[in-house]
């Protein structure tokens, strides 16, 4: 008895769909050879790019006698019910090894002890100060200063977004770059000297981003990273080899070709005036940090003016990453509306006259690939396993195929583990690297395919004009990174305002 289905025996069920299903498989298999030579592109040129930079910058990243030509830089941290994460990212960001710099807190009408932990740990006081009302924002309720720490201010105002947050922000902030911080975010204290350096050496210089890693698993004393470690779950340690493989690799490989259309929220540095000259940040969009840089790159580009957006291949900011799926689920919907809604609304950068590299190349690999990507993913793997069950695909050849794709997808995942103790090292210990690689290659056997779905359902969402009600992308947080110290260690009492240890 023949094992295969037979559809003209069964009134040919498959007669009416199965010549479909099989088109999109074919589709499926050519969006599946392009992708993967355009990700295998853009490793060769991080690979080269990180390599170059490591040998220039390693060993002496700034000279001594230059630090202090540094431009002064004013630290955005928009906050809204992050009670347990702020004051040590404040604490992290006072400890930063940068001569001139503030840092300006924005309590986005939080509902938790968010402005009160902030008050209570800083000393802060409402200040009678001018607040220039360059962006519109939501009501400000006052600007709030310290005089045991002067670096740091806090505005308070009624809730409107993250990106009402940052607008409010730049219109308090004193110094001409800007740098937007998330408020579970912490910093190695050379960061913000290492992800301004383009600004000294290239003044066409507008924006600049670094890499952001995993804090889960590492551990954090008095707002300074003092173990680099792995989380014990595999759902973050999945995201640590996400994470390496989307900055060492993606981002990485198109700042060269000034072709860069994301700047992480977490951490990235502007010039405020090209910024206020765009409009600052939208808030009607989920995604408001790629859309600002992709309206930066359509308006400089229309402009007709020479400017450059890069990315520094330093682990300069460490973020928490979800724990749970639902949270996890929730962020990379939002993550896929925002990138739908980024391209769209910008979709005149495209195959735009004087749109370069940006225009030409990275805009339509976006569109393409992290766009309309997911559609075809989804519908290729679910048609192939339906024609495979039909038997209008031999077994053999869905095996063979679901091995390619699988087998890729490690290889890339491995590749960015092995690029990043190449040059970074950050996980040095034997036991560290061999989780390293085994998480490599079992987020291939699901989380990857997972990850897919719900890009999907954010397109979805999209296509059918679903919008998103709030606009703070929270996950679940424990705060589990933070240390609390021993009575013999030093507190945060222990170092001056300037981030300095007292003798």
């Amino acid at each position: 008895m023949n094992s295969h289905w037979d559809a003209s025996a069964i009134g040919h069920p498959y007669d009416s769909w199965g010549p479909a299903l099989a088109s999109a498989q074919w589709i499926f298999m050519v969006y599946f050879v392009a992708i993967n030579l355009a990700y295998l592109i853009l490793n060769y040129i991080s690979a080269y790019q990180i390599v170059r930079y490591m040998r220039e910058f390693r060993a002496n990243y700034l000279p001594p006698g230059l630090r202090e030509y540094q431009p002064p830089v004013s630290i955005v941290l928009p906050a809204h019910n992050e009670e347990k994460s702020v004051v040590a990212s404040v604490h992290s960001l006072l400890k930063t090894d940068y001569p001139m710099f503030e840092i300006v807190v924005v309590n986005d009408g939080s509902s938790d002890r968010t402005r009160d932990v902030l008050i209570e740990a800083f000393g802060l006081v409402k200040v009678p100060e001018a607040y220039r009302d360059r962006l519109e924002t939501a009501e400000v309720r006052g600007v709030y200063g310290s005089a045991r720490y002067p670096r740091v201010r806090m505005v308070d105002k009624a809730k409107g977004g993250k990106s009402d947050a940052i607008n409010a922000g730049i219109n308090c902030v004193r110094y001409p770059l800007y740098c937007v911080v998330d408020a579970d975010c912490i910093l190695q204290p050379e960061s913000l000297s290492r992800v301004v350096r383009p600004f000294l050496e290239d003044a066409r210089v507008v924006a600049s981003g670094g890499v952001v890693r995993v804090l889960n698993g590492c551990t954090v004393s008095n707002g300074m990273l003092s173990k680099v470690g792995l989380p014990d779950r595999w759902l973050p340690s999945f995201q640590v080899v996400e994470y390496l493989r989307a900055f060492l690799f993606g981002r990485m490989g198109w700042s060269p070709m000034n072709a860069l259309l994301i700047i992480s929220g977490a951490f990235g540095v502007f010039y405020k005036e090209r910024v206020i000259a765009i409009g600052g940040y939208r808030d009607d969009t989920v995604g408001e940090d790629m859309d600002l840089v992709v309206r930066l790159h359509r308006n400089l580009c229309e402009e007709g003016r020479d400017y450059r957006i890069v990315f520094v291949p330093d682990p300069v900011c460490w973020t928490e990453v979800p724990t749970d799926i639902t949270s996890l689920g929730h962020q990379r919907v939002r993550w896929q509306r925002g990138l739908a809604e980024s391209l769209w609304s910008n979709i005149g950068l495209m195959f735009s006259r004087r749109g370069g590299a940006a225009g030409w190349l990275a805009f339509p690999f976006m569109l393409v690939f992290e766009f309309l990507g997911p559609l075809i993913e989804v519908v290729g793997y679910v048609s192939m396993i339906v024609l495979a069950l039909a038997g209008m695909v031999p077994l053999q050849v869905f095996l063979i195929f679901l091995a390619a794709a699988v087998g890729m997808g490690i290889l890339l995942s491995v590749n960015a583990m092995l690029l990043e103790e190449l040059s970074f090292g950050l996980y040095a210990r034997p036991s560290q690297q061999l989780r390293l690689f085994a998480v490599a290659v079992l987020e291939n056997f699901g989380y990857r395919q997972l990850n897919s779905c719900w890009r999907f359902y954010g397109t979805v969402l999209w296509l059918l004009g679903l919008r998103q009600h709030h606009r703070w992308g929270h996950i679940n947080r424990d705060g589990s990174w933070q240390h609390q110290p021993p009575e013999n260690e030093t507190t945060p009492a222990d170092w001056h305002a300037d981030g300095n240890r007292r003798p």
